[in-house]
């Protein structure tokens, strides 16, 4: 039987897992001088023109150098990441990626106009955002310090950050997150109840995708 930090990481769902590990490892390699957080980053012009497309992928795990804000971002996404994950995706994991993959796209889109080298704590906070939304009476206690209904938890993260890091260039990438997560709660859950057109694209993954996680 696994014990420990080993039984821990196995009892996170699978897609919150991967993304933890990931993100863990990128970080690991970088304090241990494996790699740079230049040869991660991304823009259009490296990751296209210069062809290194891995850019587009490493930009997602790089949460920044081992530091208050890696846990404060990495313990938040994986808390809230992980309970959306057991709930609203339970035994749909072909959703929860497509979720994550077009929010991706989104973001990848709107890198330069905000000059978002890295993506990750953006990413992460769009989990945040969809869960607040589908949890709108849940109380959340933030730090012990006091408590607020779950729709206010991505502003009041936002503000942390902002404190944190001490200049509101550091809380662009989550608001960005935020923005982004906002469209994806709009498509799923908004656009397919009150819409004459139901599901779409946005909202349902492919078939293909479903047969590949196993969902069908």
């Amino acid at each position: 039987m696994p014990v420990g930090i080993e039984a821990w990481v196995t009892q996170i769902p699978p897609i919150t897992r991967g993304w933890l590990v990931l993100a863990v490892l990128t970080s690991l390699a970088v304090q241990c001088h494996l790699v740079t957080p230049l040869q991660l980053y991304f823009s259009f012009n490296t990751a296209f023109t210069k062809v290194q497309p891995w850019r587009a992928l490493t930009t997602f795990f790089y949460f920044g150098p081992i530091s208050l804000d890696f846990v404060f971002h990495l313990f938040f996404f994986m808390r809230y990441s992980r309970m959306l994950e057991e709930s609203s995706f339970a035994n749909r994991r072909a959703d929860y990626f497509w979720l994550l993959s077009l929010s991706s796209g989104m973001l990848l889109a709107l890198s330069p106009l905000f000059n978002l080298p890295f993506l990750s704590s953006s990413l992460a906070f769009v989990p945040i955002y969809l869960w607040s939304r589908r949890h709108p009476s849940t109380p959340i206690s933030l730090f012990g310090l006091f408590t607020i209904t779950a729709p206010y938890l991505p502003l009041a993260l936002v503000a942390f950050s902002w404190l944190l890091n001490g200049t509101w260039r550091a809380a662009a990438g989550d608001l960005v997150g935020c923005a982004v997560g906002h469209v994806g709660w709009f498509m799923r859950d908004v656009w397919t109840r009150e819409m004459v057109g139901g599901p779409t694209i946005l909202s349902e993954p492919p078939e293909r995708l479903k047969r590949l996680f196993g969902d069908i």
